[in-house]
């Protein structure tokens, strides 16, 4: 009788609790769902990833509705007023175009849009070891180490870093006619962006001598004063002059210094009963 009574009442509470979990997921199905629009403005962005100098086109842009409380200043809603302008910066895909990453709409664009006013723009010739290993990348710094020789002494070669954390603007091939064959052939392109100044003297390395571009921390902004290094300084000091007279001297006799004697050490002699004996102090 009292398992009966057990049984009843585990099937009236099971019965509650599934009648109650019932009505609980029915009513929250029937609760209507409030739904907040947020005001929006459209906004142009970039369909794709786009390299720096590139002209706008419209398979470029598209237009997405942008939160209007968080549209970043001066985006562009209609994709006409951006059209053929070009790039002095690089942009990612779905980045608003903004007028800080535009030339002037008279600029028009490849890379001469990108060269800030009182700087210069100069390609030089690379090849693997020179470009770092394909490492110079546009917007990396370098600095330019050249080797020359002023005079036909090969004891006066020069190794010196000539200019110092230049920014590196393009870095790629284009194509040049061999003197041998004449056939075309591709050669490593290396653009910097240098003053008036630093754009003669970088001329003048890679015309009168051969050029090194050495990779640099973008962060160091440092630029140490080198010396240049010439071959003799490369391998140490000069070797010493020879005797100018004929005769050979003859090497000086070697005299054994006896090192001096060790100073006794100083004991304490012991008496133990009838033994005595000696002990060092340290």
């Amino acid at each position: 009788m009292a398992r009966m009574r057990l049984t009843l009442v585990l099937l009236v509470a099971l019965a509650a609790g599934g009648g109650l979990a019932y009505g609980t997921y029915s009513y929250m199905q029937n609760v209507p769902v409030k739904t907040v629009s947020l005001p929006t403005r459209p906004v142009v962005v970039a369909a794709a990833d786009l390299e720096l100098g590139a002209e706008l086109r419209p398979d470029d842009l598209r237009v997405i509705e942008w939160p209007a409380a968080s549209i970043p200043a001066g985006a562009f809603e209609q994709p006409n007023d951006v059209i053929g302008r070009g790039l002095i910066m690089p942009v990612i895909q779905n980045e608003p175009i903004l007028p800080m990453k535009l030339a002037s709409k008279e600029a028009g664009a490849g890379l001469p849009v990108v060269i800030p006013e009182g700087k210069r723009a100069v390609s030089v010739r690379v090849n693997e070891v020179i470009g770092v290993a394909g490492y110079v990348l546009p917007g990396t710094r370098v600095d330019v180490v050249a080797v020359a020789n002023p005079t036909e002494k090969h004891a006066d070669t020069t190794s010196k870093v000539v200019l110092t954390n230049v920014q590196v603007l393009a870095a790629g091939t284009k194509m040049e006619q061999d003197t041998d064959d004449g056939k075309p052939m591709a050669v490593s392109v290396v653009t910097l962006l240098v003053d008036p100044v630093e754009s003669e003297r970088l001329t003048l390395a890679s015309t009168e001598g051969k050029i090194q571009l050495a990779l640099r921390n973008p962060l160091d902004q440092s630029t140490p004063a080198t010396p240049g290094v010439k071959p003799a300084g490369l391998l140490g000091n000069a070797r010493a002059a020879a005797p100018r007279s004929g005769r050979v001297s003859k090497p000086a006799a070697v005299v054994a210094v006896m090192p001096p004697a060790p100073a006794p050490e100083p004991t304490v002699e012991i008496i133990r009963g009838d033994k005595r004996a000696q002990e060092v102090v340290r």
